[in-house]
């Protein structure tokens, strides 16, 4: 049973910083940081700017995993911290400008990654052809995609979303 429990520890690590290393991956080869810093004209706190993404992605690691330290909204609620009736409507307001700034940002993030990938994607032929990959990128290609479809039909179909594995 302790085998079993340190197997699953190990794998569930590893896995972590796996897919992490892939996020980070892609965000340092369409170089969306230094785009942003240089957008902004902050390129002397770039240092700054990438440690708030680390720092952004812990976070929403952190709460997706341990979700019951994320409850604020319940936390208020329940101690009525701005009295019997104001605690309702002043954390309504709260929350409701808390989801319409992340959401501006969230969407600003998601937009600038996906023109940034689109943009990386004009380098695959480049690549391709420099490194001799000249013949089987459709099939390298098609097995990613046909990849993604099954694990999609698998995630979805057994409904692993509501239990996790």
């Amino acid at each position: 049973m302790i085998f079993q429990q340190i197997l699953l520890v190990v794998i569930g690590v590893s896995s972590g910083l796996i897919v992490s290393a892939g996020v980070f991956t892609v965000l340092i080869s369409v170089g969306l940081i230094p785009r942003f810093a240089g957008k902004m004209h902050v390129a002397r706190k770039i240092f700054a700017l990438e440690e708030m993404v680390v720092l952004g992605t812990l976070a929403g690691g952190f709460f997706s995993i341990f979700s019951d330290w994320g409850k604020a909204g319940q936390f208020v609620r329940e101690h009525e911290l701005f009295g019997r009736v104001a605690t309702e409507g002043v954390w309504n307001l709260v929350s409701t400008a808390f989801l319409i700034i992340f959401g501006v940002f969230a969407g600003i993030f998601v937009g600038c990654l996906a023109l940034a990938i689109a943009e990386m994607l004009d380098t695959i032929p480049i690549f391709a052809r420099r490194i001799g990959f000249r013949h089987g990128l459709g099939v390298a290609i098609l097995a990613v995609a046909l990849g993604k479809l099954t694990g999609s039909l698998i995630y979805f179909t057994q409904q692993v979303f509501l239990y996790g594995g």
